[in-house]
């Protein structure tokens, strides 16, 4: 448990899984915390979603569009 006393959860890229605080893998092998297991499982998505936010706005920002 984290001192907030609420469950965290990650997304493990080695195992492709969703892990608790319990019985996570070390830092560089996930991504997270999120505040439920349904978030983790959408963690790559998330990622996805926000590299091509962000590539669409340094396009903007450089006049490429």
């Amino acid at each position: 448990m984290s001192s907030s006393g609420a469950e965290r959860y990650y997304w493990c890229l080695s195992h492709q899984r969703v892990e608790s605080e319990e019985n996570m893998c070390p830092g560089r092998d996930r991504l997270g915390p999120y505040d439920s297991a349904a978030a983790a499982e959408q963690a790559l998505a998330t990622v996805q979603e926000r590299n091509e936010a962000w590539d669409a706005e340094d396009e903007r920002w450089d006049g490429k569009h």
